[in-house]
């Protein structure tokens, strides 16, 4: 007879197996490669999602820790994409568009801070995230930094990092800003006690 974990194993293979087509799927529709959304491979998704999170018996607690990553997983990536197909809807810039052409660069302005903000779980506080990601993206471009945007899956990835890093050392919240300093773009990470981490 079976082993139910194995069962619950294959099953949550399955389902990340699926949740990673589903990303790649929706990363083409937004870059243009897909006339539309993914729907049918999101209704498959959330009815694994649905099946799982009702079930009984999820094998052992490395399963069931499992499940409720991908879970947590699941969940910001469907606000993010509900994001992202609001924002075209309304014809406004949303998280996937990407900056092709670098503006020219303004004459030099002041050293001054655009956006401050603090975070202690990117995934609750994805609206502020949305927030930082934005003001950063028009702050490159302004300053005609015309490096490759990242992603908006990716930065909250970076984001989850740096906080990662930070909290590690003792802090619970993490301060993030963007400013221009010397005409170039600053984005730092900073512990609200103690430590300081910072990326350029």
């Amino acid at each position: 007879m079976d082993d139910p974990s194995d069962d619950s194993a294959r099953e949550l293979a399955v389902l990340e197996a699926e949740l990673k087509r589903l990303e790649a799927e929706y990363n083409m529709f937004f870059a243009g490669r897909l006339p539309r959304p993914p729907w049918e491979t999101r209704t498959r998704v959330a009815a694994l999602v649905k099946r799982l999170d009702r079930k009984q018996n999820l094998g052992n607690y490395a399963d069931r820790f499992r499940f409720t990553t991908i879970q947590t997983r699941y969940s910001t990536f469907i606000d993010l994409w509900d994001r992202g197909l609001r924002a075209r809807e309304e014809g406004r810039p949303g998280p996937f568009v990407q900056t092709r052409t670098a503006a020219p660069a303004p004459p030099k302005a002041k050293d001054r801070i655009l956006y401050v903000t603090t975070l202690s779980d990117p995934v609750r506080d994805l609206a502020k995230v949305q927030d930082l990601y934005e003001t950063l993206a028009e702050a490159r471009k302004e300053s005609g930094q015309d490096s490759p945007q990242v992603p908006f899956h990716k930065f909250v990835d970076l984001i989850r990092t740096q906080m990662g890093s930070l909290k590690a050392a003792g802090s619970e919240e993490v301060a993030f800003r963007v400013a221009v300093k010397d005409g170039k773009v600053a984005f730092t990470a900073r512990a609200m006690r103690g430590a300081v981490k910072s990326d350029e």
